[in-house]
């Protein structure tokens, strides 16, 4: 492995982690949402969205042979965006719009203190790869001192 691609795993790794945040922001945001869209005239609640991330190389020998001639695909990537399956929490409140005939609301399956978890988490994971590369660019600016 040599320094460019160290600085690439660190890239990949800070913009996953940055798509992290922005995901679990809008979670947050949309916690209470309770008509994020319209199907067959009936309100549908927001769903708390995941992402899931995978490695760059796939497990082909002819794939990792030619990432390691070119010092290429290291590092992660986004894999998707997905929803989170887990049901819906009925409230019972028969004065909101969104209720249904039995006076139940179903609100979106967000955690408030799940969303912090996984947001200290990705801010945690995001800093350790901004140390990373920083360490890298001082190996770097140390090497080029030793050859003056």
């Amino acid at each position: 492995m040599n320094f460019g691609s160290s600085f690439g795993i660190s890239a990949s790794a800070l913009t996953a982690q940055r798509l992290r945040m922005d995901v679990i922001s809008s979670n947050v945001a949309n916690a209470e949402t309770t008509r994020a869209s319209v199907v067959d005239g009936k309100a549908v609640p927001y769903r708390r969205k995941l992402v899931v991330l995978e490695t760059n190389e796939s497990n082909k020998f002819s794939n990792i042979l030619n990432s390691k001639m070119n010092n290429s695909n290291e590092g992660v990537k986004v894999q998707s965006i997905i929803e989170d399956t887990s049901p819906l929490k009925p409230v019972y409140n028969p004065s909101h719009p969104d209720a249904d005939a039995e006076g139940y609301v179903y609100m979106p399956n967000v955690d408030i203190t799940k969303e912090m978890v996984d947001m200290l988490s990705a801010s945690r994971s995001y800093d350790a790869n901004v140390t990373m590369l920083n360490a890298s660019k001082a190996m770097v600016s140390k090497a080029l001192e030793i050859g003056r």
